[in-house]
């Protein structure tokens, strides 16, 4: 792929223009990332806490008892957002729903254990296991791209 970027005083707003002879799925995934908003801030309480979280530091988001907590190195921290909201703030190139009940971030896998008959085993960097739940599995191979 070849890049060229032009510096035009006059231009008031960055344009992109792709030209191709053929619509690919490196193209599509182009234009998705070029589209999307930039990663919104996360807020979590831990105690009587409250410390904005940077969403590369987050190895987790998990539902538990009613409530929403992001799981970083410094603890969990509980959020006042649901698992649906959250989606739509997390970088969708590193944030992954994995169950009903979790997201995980793909920076801080380990590995997927894959010998388990039906799901996927998931270790984190941070030693936590947990797993994706069957009705997720094809789109983490799709993710994975296996």
């Amino acid at each position: 792929m070849q890049i060229e970027i032009k510096v035009d005083p006059g231009c008031g707003e960055p344009r992109v223009v792709i030209v191709t002879d053929r619509i690919t799925d490196e193209i599509n995934a182009l234009v998705k990332k070029l589209g999307q908003d930039p990663p919104q801030l996360l807020a979590g309480m831990q105690g009587d806490l409250l410390k904005i979280l940077d969403q590369h530091d987050i190895f987790r988001l998990y539902a538990a008892n009613g409530k929403v907590f992001a799981e970083t190195e410094d603890g969990a921290y509980q959020l006042r957002l649901r698992l649906y909201e959250l989606e739509g703030r997390l970088d969708q190139n590193d944030f992954v729903r994995i169950s009903n009940s979790e997201i995980i971030n793909l920076k801080k896998v380990k590995g997927f254990d894959l010998s388990y008959t039906g799901t996927i085993c998931v270790s984190l960097q941070n030693h936590t296991v947990t797993y994706v739940s069957r009705r997720y599995v094809k789109k983490i191979k799709q993710v994975l791209g296996i």
